[in-house]
């Protein structure tokens, strides 16, 4: 096996450790998103590359730097995978949205913009208030944010991960 120079051998174990945790972190989104076929095709990328930047530290133990360099790949391959993650917006959310208006207004500018919108009155500290519930894919997130935003900017927002949407109004819209 020819023997790269020290920065070549540092730079491919940095960048192979880096894709290999890119890889780990899209592989999680798409399991945990039920796309296990996705998920195995990204795994066996992932566990190759793993095995040559391992390798690549293993047989030169006695360089202290390569365990540094693998490391530091590891570290920026996390905020690589989270950047490439946000990116891609794999699946659906539940936005749960407790707005301060009781006239209504922010649940029917988001059903203008077409999304399926459930509301129901609840009670905080301070009275009345609506419970909204809307569910959308993960990438409508930040326009649905700026829309709320716009309507009501003291509502409360929680999001939660939705692995499986069965029936009602969003299934016929993705539909279209």
């Amino acid at each position: 096996m020819p023997v790269l120079p020290v920065f070549l051998t540092y730079l491919a174990i940095f960048i192979a450790k880096i894709a290999h945790v890119t890889l780990g972190t899209m592989r999680i989104i798409y399991l945990t998103r039920g796309n296990s076929v996705t998920a195995a095709v990204i795994g066996f990328f992932e566990v190759i590359i793993y095995l040559v930047a391992l390798s690549m530290v293993i047989t030169n133990l006695d360089q202290w730097t390569n365990v540094i360099v693998y490391g530091l790949g590891f570290a920026a391959g996390n905020i690589v995978g989270s950047k490439l993650e946000e990116m891609i917006a794999v699946g659906y959310v539940n936005v749960h949205l407790i707005t301060q208006q009781n006239g209504g207004t922010l649940e029917e500018g988001l059903r203008e913009q077409g999304y399926g919108v459930t509301s129901t009155p609840c009670y905080g500290r301070e009275g009345l208030k609506n419970s909204v519930q809307v569910l959308l894919k993960r990438k409508e997130l930040p326009s649905f944010l700026k829309t709320v935003d716009s309507y009501d900017p003291r509502a409360v927002v929680s999001i939660f991960d939705t692995r499986k949407i069965m029936g009602g109004y969003f299934n016929r819209i993705k539909a279209k």
